[in-house]
């Protein structure tokens, strides 16, 4: 088994859910008493936040590469950047270190061709819907992207910050989400992807009439194909 690196805290929530899924997924793989090999790196998300509301974007990609750098040299052999925003550095970071980054855009757009689907619905941070990061890697595989209203996306990115990432989950804030996927599935969406590793927590597939993709489950299986690789 091949020992992974989990750089999270960004937000601890959904890295809970990581942790939870690799070692369940080891474990299922292997059985007995298996478990996951790995280290987690966890920020203080306050720091991250910090820079992303002053425009720091040096800042930010300094601290991922210096917990790059910590993990590659307490032995991790593959690193998982545990939150879908913070891949909009991921290029910039395999081109500096020495180990396999899995990246989530590209193991969703895998499970979305599975399913033969060309046109899906994006949630996440304004980030992850507005650039480009996430939906290259959707098109490469030939799926259209569909991304909420301005006035939506604002939601979306102010809910995610101030309560998703803080355990909060209001029944409200569910009913606007279940909202806007039905006005994406309105304007074409075959399928909806929980672009942000908190919205699971909030939505589930039961809850929308179009397959969902949670991008934290997609991505935690993916690193388990890569430890046992």
């Amino acid at each position: 088994m091949k020992t992974l690196g989990l750089i999270g805290g960004i937000s601890w929530v959904s890295t809970i859910d990581y942790y939870r899924y690799i070692n369940e997924g080891i474990n299922e793989r292997l059985g007995g008493v298996n478990f996951a090999s790995c280290i987690i790196y966890s920020f203080n998300y306050a720091e991250i936040i910090a820079r992303n509301n002053s425009g720091d974007i040096e800042g930010t990609y300094k601290l991922l590469v210096d917990a790059c750098r910590h993990l590659i040299s307490s032995g991790a052999e593959g690193l998982v950047l545990c939150a879908n925003t913070m891949h909009m550095y991921a290029a910039r970071l395999q081109a500096e270190i020495s180990v396999p980054l899995i990246h989530i855009a590209e193991a969703v757009a895998l499970k979305i061709t599975e399913q033969n689907l060309k046109t899906v619905g994006l949630l996440g941070t304004k980030f992850t819907m507005e650039r480009d990061f996430f939906k290259e890697k959707l098109t490469a595989q030939g799926i259209n992207t569909i991304i909420p209203t301005p006035a939506d996306r604002d939601f979306i990115h102010q809910t995610i910050f101030d309560e998703l990432g803080k355990n909060i989950f209001l029944p409200s804030t569910r009913e606007r989400y279940i909202n806007i996927i039905r006005a994406l599935i309105s304007e074409g969406a075959e399928g909806v992807i929980l672009g942000c590793t908190e919205i699971p927590l909030l939505i589930c597939p039961a809850d929308v009439t179009i397959p969902v993709f949670d991008t934290t489950k997609i991505h935690a299986e993916a690193a388990v194909n890569f430890m046992l690789s």
